[in-house]
């Protein structure tokens, strides 16, 4: 088999202006001429391996990170973005998507704010929403799809968060650690029987935490309100770098951050990497072990990404029972549906049929890539009897290449291709012409309607 040619101009020049570097002393670094340097930036010539190691050896920078990335994430909400119906005919081949999320990912991100814009204006039209009437009433997009962007091009990893949390219970437990930071405060902390999961007064220096809630909540709450506390100049820094749009979205975004705290305090990186390598991913060993919950276990395994000590690339996401992804996270090539849910054919949506159990699935993708899904309803009880139950299952998963390092795969045929269920990412742009739940036709394929004729769906898809 030839060896796969890395391009990664856009991957340079990021590195060369967080250096803060010119290209002819970046290239003098690199032992390269400048023209040399000039077309590798531009894509015009693959990197080298002599770049690749002096890059390694210079820089101390993480090699892998060159073939890895946004180009996946932009090029599949590209092709969801290109399926609504306003494009028409006017859909360019992937192999051109694909060139632009190389070669101009600005121009991309440019492209799906402009779409988002667009789609929120025709929803709010659609339901005559007051707002378009308003002064100072622009389309612009909605706090919590900006937030949930940023997270997910920053690959769900916040470094010097993540390193930040690390450190602060590197000589103590999670506990102990928050109970010496609130003495050292004068920080009361106290059960409540409310409902309400945490509350704090700065003023009287008191901290409540709902009695009603998991002793895994009440932790993470805890190192929650300890980040907003202990670590409020960084959360500022990292939001000045986001430059949200609105006050909202920074004020949702610094809730996402101080999440990040507790999640890497809980399950500290260095030490929960290790367990998980030597527990093989039992997501029920971890949660014993650090005392978390199986939906803190399964999403911090998919931020493990730190440069030079990444865990296994696995995808996570949380859906209702509406189907609705309320979480998403990949850092495998699987992404997911920005708009709508997730394809009925994965086990995740099955999750709910059966309460306490994990569900295994082999599934492939229409690019034929294998992936091994582990899916599990992990509803929340209001901790009463007359609280509602808040009720959600999760997914996470990893290519098959993997599956020697899973507990989950043991007994699993993945050598046998008919093993494999077949899942796509949203129907617009799923390109399977024999997929009995298909609601919606695919992106790029053309019809046939026979009204003579009926299937499982009233049209034939050309191959």
């Amino acid at each position: 088999m030839p060896t796969q040619k890395l391009y990664a101009g856009v991957k340079l020049r990021e590195t060369r202006s967080r250096l803060g570097l010119t290209q002819k002393a970046f290239a003098e670094k690199l032992g390269v001429s400048l023209p040399y340097l000039n077309q590798m930036e531009n894509n015009n010539r693959p990197v080298s391996t002599g770049v690749v190691l002096a890059l390694a050896q210079e820089f101390g920078f993480d090699v892998a990170e060159l073939s890895t990335g946004d180009a996946e994430r932009l090029v599949t909400d590209m092709r969801e973005a290109l399926a609504d119906p306003v494009f028409a005919d006017a859909t360019p081949p992937v192999a051109d998507l694909r060139l632009v999320a190389s070669n101009a990912p600005a121009l991309a991100r440019a492209f799906l704010e402009l779409h988002r814009a667009y789609r929120q204006g025709h929803e709010r039209l659609a339901s005559l929403d007051e707002a378009l009437g308003r002064e100072g009433g622009a389309v612009q997009a909605s706090p919590w799809e900006e937030v949930r962007d940023f997270f997910h091009y920053c690959d769900n990893y916040i470094d010097a968060v993540d390193r930040a949390a690390e450190h602060f219970v590197r000589d103590a437990t999670p506990e102990a650690a928050a109970e010496a930071f609130l003495s050292r405060r004068g920080i009361t902390l106290s059960l409540t029987d409310q409902p309400r999961l945490r509350g704090y007064d700065p003023e009287a220096g008191e901290l409540t935490l709902s009695a009603l809630s998991s002793p895994a909540t009440r932790r993470f709450q805890l190192l929650h309100q300890i980040a907003l506390i202990a670590q409020n100049d960084l959360l500022e820094a990292t939001l000045d770098l986001a430059r949200f749009q609105t006050p909202e979205a920074r004020a949702i975004a610094k809730i996402g951050l101080a999440n990040y705290f507790a999640g890497a305090a809980l399950l500290p990186y260095q030490r929960f990497l290790k367990a998980a390598q030597d527990a093989r991913h039992d997501l029920e060993r971890l949660s014993d072990l650090f005392g978390a919950s199986i939906e803190q276990v399964a999403h911090r395994l998919s931020t493990l990404q730190r440069p030079g000590a990444k865990g296994i690339p696995f995808f996570f996401v949380r859906v209702d029972q509406a189907g609705t992804i309320t979480k998403r996270h990949s850092a495998t090539r699987l992404q997911f549906a920005r708009f709508g849910g997730a394809c009925p054919l994965w086990n995740v949506h099955r999750a709910f049929e059966t309460p306490g159990r994990f569900l295994r699935q082999l599934a492939q993708t229409p690019d034929g890539v294998r992936y091994i899904s582990l899916a599990r309803d992990v509803s929340k009880s209001g901790g009463s009897f007359t609280a509602p139950t808040r009720r959600y299952a999760i997914s996470l998963g990893c290519e098959v290449k993997h599956a020697g390092s899973l507990v989950y795969a043991d007994d699993l045929d993945v050598s046998n291709a008919a093993a494999f269920e077949p899942i796509g990412i949203s129907c617009r742009i799923c390109e399977r012409a024999d997929c009995h739940q298909r609601s919606v036709p695919p992106l790029e394929r053309k019809l046939r309607v026979d009204p003579n004729a009926r299937d499982v769906i009233p049209y034939e898809i050309e191959r």
